[in-house]
Order: structure tokens, then C-alpha cells, then sequence
């Protein structure tokens, strides 16, 4: 039996965000705004801050399961860009942000954080975009 800390979520990400999925190493987050499409992946290990925590092996499981959920967006949503970013400097729990950006978008060419207020899906829209993104995981 492991002394390990059992895995959970920071609350800043069970309050901002939706469970969308479990993948092999992460669990897929949808954040609540609707501005854009926009997941947050968190590795199910405890005690991780930063990428370097990972050992080689999650490390490169974490790099497949961006690039999987990166191109479930594209294929489902058509984006211009996809960012994918870890800062962690506010929630100190490793995470990493996917997030389908168009040149149209309301922050656009600059980062999405601070520049128009967070818009939370409405409850029609947000199964939608759940079931949206856990069939094209289940395919990815």
C-alpha cells in the first residue's frame, strides 16, 4: 500500500471548471466561460507543480494527451491557433490550458486572461460542448 497522497483537484479548478473526461494520465477539464473552447488537463499525480515534477514517462504521456485534445479542437471547432500553456502561478497544482483561439476572438492577437469578463456556458450549451468533446476524445 503507497503513503502517496490520494490525487484531487485544487479547488480553484473544481470551482472554474467542468469534468469532461479521464484520459491515461489526465483529467480533462472544460472551464466554465463560453468565450472560447477551452480545457484545462490536469496529470492525476499528487503533490506535481510544474512539468519537470513528472517523471519521463507522464512527461511524454502528458505531450500526447495535449496534442490529442489539441486536435480534437481543431477537428471539432476549426480554430486559427491553439494555445497551450502551463503557469500554475495562481493555482499552484499542475495544470495546462488548451484553448481554440480565432483571430475574431475577443482578446485576440494577446493572452485570454483579464481581457473580457468570463461568460459561464448555459446549461444547453455546456452538455453540448461536453458531449461535443468526449466523442472526439473517445475517437482521438
Amino acid at each position: 500500500m503507497s503513503d502517496a497522497p490520494a490525487f484531487a483537484l485544487h479547488p480553484d479548478l473544481e470551482r472554474d471548471c467542468v469534468p469532461v473526461c479521464d484520459l491515461d494520465l489526465c483529467r480533462v477539464l472544460l472551464m466554465d466561460d463560453a468565450n472560447y473552447p477551452w480545457l484545462v488537463l490536469v496529470p492525476m499525480r499528487s503533490d506535481k507543480r510544474d512539468f519537470h515534477d513528472l517523471t519521463r514517462t507522464d512527461q511524454q504521456l502528458l505531450c500526447d494527451e495535449i496534442t490529442r485534445c489539441s486536435l480534437a479542437m481543431v477537428e471539432l471547432y476549426g480554430p486559427d491557433k491553439m494555445n497551450v500553456a502551463a503557469l500554475g502561478n495562481m493555482t499552484p497544482q499542475l495544470h495546462v490550458h488548451v484553448i481554440a483561439r480565432w483571430t475574431t476572438d475577443p482578446a485576440w492577437p494577446g493572452p485570454i486572461w483579464g481581457k473580457v469578463p468570463r461568460a459561464a456556458y448555459e446549461t444547453t450549451a455546456l452538455e453540448t460542448r461536453i458531449g461535443e468533446l468526449r466523442g472526439a476524445l473517445e475517437t482521438a
